[in-house]
């Protein structure tokens, strides 16, 4: 992230770096990153503080109750479930652990939150041995047999006290831990730390205005000048910007937060390929969906930018896949609503940045020669692209590699026609 980055209008860039634009074209060896990993800051009521942390899906169900305290299918977990039915990776963060540890005369919890409350000791005694078992929701995570307090070792869920002395307990429980309540501050340190990570989509699990602000000007300013590609998904907000994703549906649990949803959309956008689209997906997780709206309420939504779910039967489907872009200007048309488009662009844009920062800059010189190397690896990866038909109409000759206005830039001309998915038919039935 310490190289330069984003778009340009002159070439007067002073970090040495890739500068991208993608705009719309007048009207009249390379390796294709891997997609699905998505980043959210969490409130959560166990687990290290201010710190991101790395979960696979395969590792979700193995690693759930040292993480975050619960198992995998406890219901506090309902939201991760939702987000790796389509996303591989979570770069989480725990916003509010400024809290207490819970704690017993012989120990505290690991971590602050509330689920500390649910730890429990039970120290027997045979002859000059003692038996420690740590318990969570009364079953065993941890036994240990020693002569002394000294001889404990710490778990994934206590941490003991050695200055005391052992003696037996039918069952000493943990009391006062406590969550913190985050602030904006808390939230702007998730997304300082979330710079040094790749990811395609940020999602905020939130319906404050002024979060939603922070992620959507923090949206803005990584792709506009650090050229880092990613959409970010955010509860009901008119962000008019084809980063931003406006999820518009609520959730009608009672017990759950309405902007819960955002963890399934967020998975379903990273997760989703180049050359797939998210129209007509069927919402697969565990959540009640809202989907009252009218014909009339659902085409202003579209026109809104609104990414918004409906019935279809007895399914709730993905309405269009589009982001909040509705002002269309000559430079970014309608096509740059529809989120297949963005993250094609996207993905150009990120691969060819790592391409050019790992195998060129500092590396090759800028002559015919390194400038030919350069555009043979465009060229590989355009075909690669249109080989899983996310473009179409491809020409190597329209890819143009020059020195640009100093000896050590390279302007690169780089057109692209993107493949949609289908999403309208229009059919007229002629009867003989």
């Amino acid at each position: 992230m310490a190289l330069g980055g984003g778009s340009f209008t002159q070439q007067s860039k002073v970090l040495p770096g890739s500068y991208i634009n993608f705009v719309s074209a007048a009207r009249a060896a390379a390796v294709m990153s891997e997609r699905g990993y998505t980043a959210i800051p969490l409130e959560m009521d166990w687990g290290k503080s201010k710190e991101v942390f790395t979960l696979s899906a395969e590792d979700f169900y193995k690693l759930s109750q040292t993480l975050f305290g619960y198992r995998f299918d406890h219901e506090k977990l309902k939201g991760i479930r939702d987000l790796f039915k389509n996303a591989k990776v979570l770069y989480g963060y725990r916003v509010n652990g400024d809290g207490n540890p819970a704690a017993c005369n012989f120990a505290a919890a690991r971590y602050s939150g509330i689920r500390g409350n649910a730890l429990r000791l039970v120290i027997s005694k045979d002859k000059d041995k003692y038996t420690v078992n740590t318990l969570l929701d009364n079953l065993m995570v941890d036994s240990q047999i020693v002569g002394e307090m000294a001889e404990l070792a710490d778990n994934d869920y206590v941490v003991f006290k050695r200055e005391t002395v052992l003696s037996e307990t039918a069952g000493i429980p943990f009391t006062g831990g406590t969550n913190s309540t985050p602030d904006i501050s808390d939230y702007q340190q998730f997304l300082d730390q979330a710079e040094s990570y790749s990811y395609n989509i940020l999602g905020l699990v939130s319906d404050d205005e002024g979060l939603k602000d922070l992620f959507a000007e923090y949206t803005k300013r990584m792709r506009e000048e650090m050229g880092i590609k990613f959409q970010t998904v955010l509860y009901r907000y008119a962000g008019d910007y084809e980063g931003i994703i406006s999820l518009e549906n609520s959730v009608k649990d009672t017990e759950e937060t309405a902007w819960d949803l955002v963890y399934w959309v967020a998975g379903a956008a990273s997760g989703c390929e180049i050359n797939s689209s998210n129209t007509n997906k069927t919402y697969n997780g565990e959540y009640q969906v809202d989907t009252s709206y009218t014909q009339k309420e659902l085409e202003n939504a579209i026109q809104e930018g609104k990414f918004i779910m409906h019935k279809v039967g007895d399914e709730v489907r993905v309405l269009e896949d589009i982001n909040s872009l509705v002002s269309y200007t000559e430079e970014k048309g309608n096509d740059f609503s529809s989120n297949q488009t963005v993250r094609i662009l996207d993905q150009i844009g990120n691969d060819i940045a790592a391409l050019f920062n790992n195998r060129y800059l500092g590396k090759i010189p800028n002559d015919e020669s390194g400038r030919i190397s350069l555009w043979n690896d465009v060229v590989t990866y355009y075909r690669e692209l249109e080989k899983r038909r996310a473009i179409e109409n491809f020409k190597a000759d329209d890819i143009v590699i020059t020195q640009g206005e100093t000896k050590r830039s390279v302007v690169a001309s780089c057109p692209v026609t993107p493949v949609n998915a289908m999403a309208q038919l229009y059919m007229t039935v002629v009867v003989q």
